[in-house]
């Protein structure tokens, strides 16, 4: 299951919040809109976006960038209990029995892998397919990665450019003292709104769909070593070690700590 990351949409809301509130106390926020210095800026980025990338990878990224605003809700300490669980009862009834347990498996990574064990798979084309779903996965995080990173680095290039296309219409018209402050306006605020996008949205987001991917190939990882130990039968007690080293000092200190984990460690060891 997952849910809305509030800390992402808070972050960006604070952020312009700041920015509107430090604006207001020197002036009016009216002064810092000009359409046509944004139209510069944004079009002119996202412009240039569409010859840096394929027009079907920039449709897999926006649906890529909603994971900067979700989360996992399911800690992988819980995926730790769940196969311990799994290996104490494939011990006592057999693989064939945790069949019954597919239903109650959201995951359609997790759900997949323990079937493919269930049938059967040699453990190399087990890991295989599941390597290459997690590849295939990094692939399409970097790919947004990578396009909201460029376009953090293209907002300020064009916000530049807007403030030479201000400083040119500036020197044409310096008889015409009517037309000085348009061009300064354009000038500035290019440059203003380029810096804005892309340090408070663009760059942020790349770097938050970089963490959020790192979390999401742990998690997979994980599973997968799971699934094969699961299909050799280890000792479930073993099988709780192993699956240790893939949590932070933090998460083993919960994880030993959780009165009901500790029963079910009990029950493994007794079983064994």
């Amino acid at each position: 299951m997952k849910r809305i990351d509030t800390m992402t949409i808070l972050g960006i809301a604070i952020g312009l919040a700041l920015v509107v509130v430090g604006i207001s106390t020197q002036g009016t926020l009216k002064a810092f809109w000009d359409p046509s210095g944004l139209m510069i800026t944004l079009g002119g980025s996202f412009g240039a976006l569409l010859v840096s990338f394929r027009f079907e990878d920039i449709k897999v990224v926006f649906r890529v960038t909603k994971q900067a605003f979700v989360r996992q809700d399911e800690d992988i300490t819980v995926i730790n209990e769940r196969f311990v669980n799994l290996a104490r009862k494939a011990r006592k009834e057999g693989l064939l029995y945790l069949e019954t347990e597919l239903d109650n498996i959201q995951d359609p990574f997790t759900r997949n892998g323990l079937q493919m064990v269930i049938d059967g798979f040699e453990p190399d084309m087990i890991r295989h397919i599941l390597n290459t779903e997690i590849d295939a996965m990094e692939a399409r995080h970097e790919l947004g990665q990578n396009l909201y990173r460029t376009w953090g680095m293209l907002t300020p290039a064009f916000g530049m450019l807007g403030t030479l296309i201000g400083l040119v219409m500036m020197l044409a018209y310096m008889e015409d003292s009517t037309k000085i402050g348009p061009g300064m306006a354009i000038a500035l605020l290019t440059t203003f709104y380029g810096v804005l996008m892309a340090y408070l949205i663009f760059i942020p987001l790349a770097n938050k769909l970089s963490i959020y991917s790192a979390q999401e190939v742990r998690r997979k990882e994980m599973i997968v070593d799971a699934l094969l130990a699961l299909q050799q039968g280890i000792n479930p007690r073993l099988l709780q070690e192993q699956l240790k080293v893939y949590l932070a000092p933090a998460e083993r200190e919960a994880l030993e700590e959780s009165s009901e984990y500790s029963g079910k460690v009990k029950e493994v060891t007794v079983d064994v």
